[in-house]
């Protein structure tokens, strides 16, 4: 039995390169109605999403979610987590592949040193599903406590 499932429907109008896709039907409500288009994904985002936009925020909050727990398991629970995933798609072959996803992470965390910390974001890396989606993917992680 699975622990959740989400749903997310889109309707592509016209070409790749003239048309747009609309989300009409997500799971939380929270998508419907966002638009994406090819310019949006490959020039400037205009107002609109891509699926590597939205790559990032599922791997940037299950990376934070990830490392809130694993934290809380060892006794040093976060004050404050900003993660971010910056998702990239390139040409591999002469298609476009989506080839990383860069997390960085600062983060401030009483009680806890660096070494113990990077240890700590080590494990949470390999605890976060969208991680292990992304496994053929190259994920670097960029952690530090702040000042």
């Amino acid at each position: 039995m699975s622990i959740a499932a989400r749903t997310a429907t889109t309707t592509w109008d016209g070409t790749l390169a003239a048309g747009t896709g609309t989300f009409g039907s997500t799971s939380s409500g929270a998508l419907d109605g966002q638009q994406v288009t090819w310019g949006s994904r490959t020039e400037a985002p205009a107002g609109k999403s891509s699926p590597e936009e939205l790559l990032a925020a599922a791997h940037s909050s299950c990376f934070s979610m990830a490392l809130a727990l694993t934290l809380g398991e060892h006794k040093t629970p976060p004050q404050q987590l900003v993660v971010t995933s910056e998702v990239t798609l390139d040409e591999v072959d002469g298609a476009p592949t989506i080839t990383t996803s860069a997390i960085t992470v600062r983060a401030i965390v009483p009680g806890v040193d660096a070494v113990t910390f990077a240890s700590i974001v080590d494990e949470a890396a390999k605890l976060c599903p969208v991680s292990r989606l992304f496994a053929g993917a190259t994920i670097t992680v960029d952690a530090q406590l702040a000042d």
